[in-house]
This record gives structure tokens, sequence and C-alpha cells, in this order.
């Protein structure tokens, strides 16, 4: 069996790979798994270090049966009757790609997707989320600081870089470190406390903004309990406030007669309308990591935003760093994904336009939508950890059989879109959005 390695060029700094050297080594010696791997000069992985671990380095990739990348594939890439995964980003109907998934479908190709590698629960199990969040809050951090000082405010923030600019997360880790002992030591300039920071969401990509935001010393308040806390006027400079939002603090019930259950939320979001303009007016930044459809509320409107702007209010939030990045979705006011090397933008709430950088009336957006190849190392190793595993299952497969007596693993069928160039069940609402882009 060959498997390929499809190199990342969906701009010029994701380096990231979905199986490291290492782990391509120990495939091949255990299993008898030969990888051919396409040439790059971004891979975070030099060539010379696959071909230790045993790979061919070559541009063609025809005569391997399995092709495995990141990111989004170019149309033209693709050949007949082969099987690829990678994050296809088409399960939410995603016009950009459905034209990809079309050639796929001509081509009877056969595609699974990481993100719908899930058990019996409904769990993921292939993922970058953590060092979405991790690399997300580093760079929050960075235009929070930037921000400020165009603001005129001098604060220990401003020392701080972008992930991509840190050769690993223990120098990030370093750097902040150091940023707490000016904090503890001095404070933070008293017009710009209390310092709170929103989480909306608290799975693994929230655990990892976290991660690197726990580094502070901080306080967590309720969400609830905000109105009260900000009330009070009764807080150090010293600490940054974290508040942490589920779904029962996100949405309430349209019928106030009912309370929120949260599967009925799931099943019935049409029965719910978004509170999180509660707590917008005591956010200084906001980090968004939920999972997001078309049928859930939004949390922040264009809508709001201009209602406040036009009554010539000002909102105390600084940077709204988008993770979940779905364009005019639950941040409503991201209006396009940026890259690594222009990674923020500026909402204007009245004339509702952008202007890149950190300057101008409006909430700072950050809106990159591959977070994690700006530590492409650490990510791609978490990530080639747990692929692994999947992949002597992947091979066993006879991919020569109708998909309702294919012998393959239940987590790797849930996660097939396309079998043989046809929508499997699971999928067959893509019909929808694959016509609406005819």
């Amino acid at each position: 069996m060959k498997i390929g390695i499809r190199r990342e060029d969906k701009n010029e700094w994701e380096g990231r790979v979905p199986l490291v050297p290492e782990h391509v080594k120990e495939l091949n010696q255990n299993y008898n798994i030969k990888f051919i791997i396409q040439p790059s000069n971004i891979r975070a992985f030099s060539e010379e270090e696959y071909k230790q671990a045993g790979a061919i380095i070559q541009e063609d990739l025809s005569e391997c049966s399995i092709i495995i990348a990141v990111k989004e594939i170019p149309e033209d890439f693709f050949i007949q009757n082969k099987v690829y995964v990678f994050f296809s980003h088409t399960i939410k109907g995603q016009q950009y790609n459905m034209s990809m998934l079309k050639r796929m479908m001509e081509l009877s190709d056969t595609l699974i997707d990481y993100e719908r590698i899930i058990d019996d629960k409904g769990k993921r199990l292939v993922f970058f989320g953590r060092f979405a969040g991790i690399v997300s809050m580093i760079n929050t951090f960075w235009a929070l600081g930037r921000r400020l000082e165009w603001e005129g405010y001098k604060t220990p923030f401003c020392k701080l870089k972008q992930a991509l600019n840190y050769s690993g997360l223990d120098e990030v880790k370093s750097a902040y470190k150091e940023i707490v002992e000016v904090i503890v030591k001095e404070g933070l300039p008293e017009n710009i406390v209390p310092l709170i920071v929103g989480f909306a969401g608290y799975g693994n990509v929230s655990k990892g903004a976290q991660e690197i935001f726990d580094i502070f010393p901080y306080k967590e308040i309720e969400p609830k309990d905000l109105n009260s806390f900000v009330q009070k006027c009764d807080f150090s400079n010293h600490l940054l406030f974290k508040v942490v939002f589920k779904e029962k603090d996100l949405v309430r019930p349209i019928d106030s007669s009912i309370s929120f259950g949260l599967q009925d939320y799931y099943h019935h979001p049409e029965k719910y309308a978004s509170r999180f303009e509660d707590f917008l007016p005591y956010l200084k930044v906001l980090v968004n990591a939920i999972y997001w459809d078309k049928m859930y509320p939004t949390l922040v409107t264009k809508k709001y935003l201009k209602t406040v702007y036009e009554a010539g209010k000002r909102l105390p939030l600084k940077v709204i760093g988008d993770i979940s990045c779905d364009v005019e979705g639950s941040i409503e006011c991201n209006l396009k994904t940026t890259d690594s090397g222009n990674p923020v933008y500026v909402y204007d709430p009245l004339n509702q336009t952008i202007r890149y950088g950190i300057e101008g009336d409006g909430p700072v957006i950050l809106a990159v939508d591959n977070l994690p190849c700006e530590l492409p190392k650490e990510s791609s190793s978490i990530f080639s950890n747990v692929l692994k595993n999947f992949i002597p299952q992947l091979v066993e497969v006879d991919f020569s059989e109708p998909f309702e007596k294919v012998n393959i693993h239940p987590e790797i069928k849930r996660a097939t879109i396309l079998y043989k160039g046809e929508l499997t069940p699971d999928y067959k609402y893509l019909s929808e959005y694959l016509n609406r882009s005819k």
C-alpha cells in the first residue's frame, strides 16, 4: 500500500503536515506502508527528515491509492478513483468548496474528512482544535496590545508577538511569564480595568485558548455575576478576569414560559434567541470558540453594533478573536477571513466596512481560518500522534465493495462524505447545496 502526502499550499504560512516523519517511519516499519511525499519549501519538517524515515520524495502521487493532506485541495489536483483524506470544509454546505466537491464526484473519488472522524457519542477524535485555541489567544493578546497602544495606553501586552514570530510554545510561555511579573508588580492602567476576557464555548478549542490566558493572574466570574461585579467597581488592576459562556448563557427560549434545555436547543434551535448582547457591554476581549451553523442564533450582530454606535456609545470591546471563523456567522461582523500575514482588521459598525490593521472605530477582528499553522511543528506532532492510529485501519479497507457492505471502521465510515463519487447516506443533505452552486 502506498500513501501520498500532498504538500500544503493554502498560503505561504501553511507548514503543517498530517503525519510527521517519526510516525511515517513507525507506520512503514510496523505495517509496510510506503509513503510518497510531495516536495515543499514551506513544510515544517524537511524532506531529508522524511527520507530518513523511509519516504520517497516526488511530485507525482498518481501511484498512491490514498492521498492525505491537511487543508482543502485545488480542483485540478484530483485523480480519478482515489481516496482523499483532509479537512474539506464542506459539511455546512460551504459554497466556496462546493465546486471542489463536484469535481471529486465527477472523478468517482472517495472523501474522508477529519472533522467527521467521531466516536459513537459524536466526539471528535482527530483535530487541531487545541492549537487553534492556543494560537488564537496568543494573537488576540498581540492584537490587544497593539490596539491599546494605538489608543494611547502603555501596557505590557505591547511587548507580545504574533504566534508565528515565536520559535514554539516554550518561548511563548517564557515571554508571557515576563509579562506576568510586570502585571503583578506594576498592574495595568486604571483606565482599561477590569480587563474582562469572555470565552464563548468550553470545548477543546476554548480550552486551548484558556491554556494561554491562564498563564496570567486572573479571577473567574460567572456570566450571571458580570453585571454586579462591574457595578461594584471593586476590582484589582493586578488581575485579568475570565468569563466562560456555555449554551445556557448564550441563548434564551423565545417562549419565556419554558426553561432552557440543552438537548432541546440542539434539536430545536429555532425556539431560542441570542441573549449575548446582555454581556457584550462588559467585555474587553471576546474569544469565539463555539461550533456554529446557520440554524443557531448569532452572538454578535451587525444590527446591535450599529445601534450602539449610532447612539454615540462605544463598547469596551477591543478585540474579537473569532476562532470559529464562519464569515458573517456567529460573529456577523466577521466579513472575511484573513491570513497570518495580515491577520486583523477593524470593523466599522456604522459603515459596516473593514479596514486592515488595528486603527479605526470599532472592534478589531482576528479572522485567520488556519491558526495552528503558526505553530506548525507542535500542532502537527499532536495531530499526527492521533491520526497514525487510523492509518492501518484505512489501508485494510477494500474500496471496491459497495458502501453498505464495505468493511470499514465505524469512526472512518462516519467521516466518509463521498464514496466512489456518491454522497453517502449521512451527507445526502449536501445535494441541496451542490444544486445551489450551479
